[in-house]
């Protein structure tokens, strides 16, 4: 069983920097988003995909500005930097 959660980002605003139990797959639907991984990073843009990996170290920041949808398993649970 999956679950969504719909996202919103202006522009430049960041998300918090986490991590994953389970993959999960960001839909953007519309503008444009950069995944921030520790060793890269990933441009997504409306009408594309990215299947964000387990155990990822990743922050979602809007660039310019976005909306998406994030698409996960119902056992995901996050851990969250300080």
């Amino acid at each position: 069983m999956f679950t969504t959660k719909r996202m919103e980002g202006a522009s430049g605003q960041p998300f918090p920097r986490h991590t994953a139990s389970v993959e999960s797959v960001l839909v953007v639907t519309e503008g444009r988003c950069v995944l921030k991984f520790t060793d890269q990073d990933h441009a997504v843009e409306a009408g594309e995909s990215f299947i964000v990996p387990s155990d990822a170290w990743h922050q979602v920041v809007a660039d310019p500005a976005f909306k998406a949808v994030h698409v996960m398993p119902h056992e995901i649970t996050f851990e969250f930097a300080e």
